[in-house]
């Protein structure tokens, strides 16, 4: 079943029904589901879908050969291979001359590898032919630094020449849902908190089975379908898995700027730092800052990719557990008692994309430009503070949010905190939202009534 992707899906169809040349560029994180965007786009369309493997250019050029003939040549499609790229580049722009054919080049990485000329070769073909022909090429690959730099950058011999690119990022909170009906909302809010939105995850869990089973089964099993995922993830993406497995795990367990991570891990701060920008290439590690530091110079580090942040902090240091066979008590005596915890930071998580979404419905009392989490100097009590959620416009207004994933109520004395460091900037409108998983005490509703600036929200309300 096809869930998501309407703006993708839409722009793609957009561009087909143009009926001119088009290259377009789609990529992503492994398992985000690309594959299954670009199969749905091609349904019901001619087209020759081709998965480069991670092998040599015999192999690659053969393979593509079957696909290609088993689409336009039936009879020929055992026997009849390419005996180069430019050959078979000039036989997709002789069908493509004359009707709508959409050639997909799946892991695309892995063809540039195997053939450093190959994006060479596409350039020319694509100035020569292609451009006047009828060829709706796109190119799909998992390396996300690879296409960014490689096939998007403008040292490469394909910059300028795609007519559209699409970074196919994770679904939202209020996107994943759809996955699931029969869960609770506060279930479905877990579930984003332990997938993080990766199509093929969401995929995995079962609506016949509890959460709790379905967290055993897919990390706290040693046949699990995640239980090695990060470790499988890092293989393939990076040459030197343990360093980047290293970093993951000191920024985890709460180092969080630079100096920290590189002597957690024993290496110096500026080698540590080039392996950390290729973490963030891929998704797995965030670069964060107070929302109006300019500068960067508070910046942290916190692990971005839900998944990869479940994992660490529950299945290294419980191995025994899940090797010996006793998942049911690791969930109970150690997973479960931390969930509201962990929870914490991925609620905040869901109220942003809840504020972005409000902000591009145009229903809050701002439009704001920047949101994000911020921390400081509080100069009247000399101490350090913290704010959930800072949204500004460009107009000197902002938000201020405090978000609370607790049993317990949100009590007053959330709202009189919140107001209270807003009271450390000296913008002209402000507004204070507390978003509460179990509602808010009468105490905290009527100080909220006697303040319009104040909004209280509850997760159930949230649901769109």
């Amino acid at each position: 079943m096809f869930i998501g992707r309407e703006k993708e899906l839409a722009k793609l169809n957009e561009m087909y029904y143009g009926d001119s040349f088009e290259l377009a560029v789609i990529y992503g994180r492994r398992r985000v589901g690309k594959t299954t965007l670009i199969k749905e786009f091609c349904k019901d369309k001619k087209s020759i879908y081709f998965i480069a493997r991670e092998a040599n250019d015999i192999i690659n050029i053969e393979n593509f050969s079957k696909d290609v003939f088993g689409v336009t040549s039936h009879e020929t499609a055992e026997m009849a291979k390419f005996t180069n790229w430019e050959r078979a580049f000039s036989y997709i722009y002789n069908i493509a001359k004359n009707e709508r054919i959409i050639l997909v080049i799946d892991e695309y990485p892995y063809l540039a590898q195997a053939n450093r000329a190959i994006s060479s070769i596409l350039q020319a073909h694509i100035d020569m032919e292609f451009k006047e022909s009828r060829l709706f090429l796109i190119l799909c690959g998992s390396s996300m630094s690879f296409m960014e730099y490689q096939v998007l950058g403008y040292k490469s011999p394909l910059y300028g020449r795609r007519t559209s690119q699409l970074k196919i990022k994770p679904f939202n909170f209020f996107e994943s849902m759809q996955y699931h009906k029969k869960f609770s909302n506060e279930e479905k809010a877990i579930i984003y908190g332990i997938t993080g939105g990766i199509a093929e995850y969401l995929s995995k869990i079962k609506d016949g089975k509890s959460l709790k089973d379905n967290i055993i089964d897919m990390f706290l099993n040693e046949s699990g379908h995640l239980y090695e995922e990060p470790a499988s993830l890092l293989k393939q993406e990076l040459r030197e898995p343990s360093i980047y497995n290293s970093i993951i795990i000191a920024i985890a367990k709460g180092a969080s700027r630079l100096n920290e991570i590189a002597t957690k891990c024993g290496m110096e701060s500026n080698k540590c730092s080039k392996y950390i920008a290729s973490l963030i290439s891929l998704g797995i590690v965030r670069k964060d800052k107070p929302v109006n530091d300019e500068n960067g110079r508070k910046s942290i580090y916190v692990v971005e990719d839900n998944m990869f942040k479940f994992w660490y902090r529950f299945v290294p240091d419980n191995m025994t557990h899940i090797v010996s066979g006793n998942p049911e008590v690791l969930y109970d005596k150690i997973v479960k008692p931390q969930i509201s915890n962990y929870m914490g930071a991925i609620f905040e998580q869901i109220c942003i994309q809840y504020l972005i979404v409000q902000n591009y419905k145009d229903t809050l009392p701002i439009m704001f430009g920047k949101i994000g989490r911020w921390w400081g100097g509080n100069p009247i009590l000399k101490k350090q503070e913290e704010i959930d959620i800072m949204a500004i416009d460009n107009n000197g207004s902002a938000i201020f949010a405090e978000c609370k994933w607790t049993n317990a109520k949100a009590d007053v004395g959330v709202l009189e905190n919140l107001i209270r460091r807003g009271g450390l900037f000296n913008y002209r409108n402000k507004y204070y939202y507390i978003f509460s998983k179990n509602g808010f005490t009468e105490k905290c509703i009527e100080e909220a009534e006697k303040n319009p600036d104040v909004k209280l929200i509850e997760f159930k309300d949230m649901i769109m």
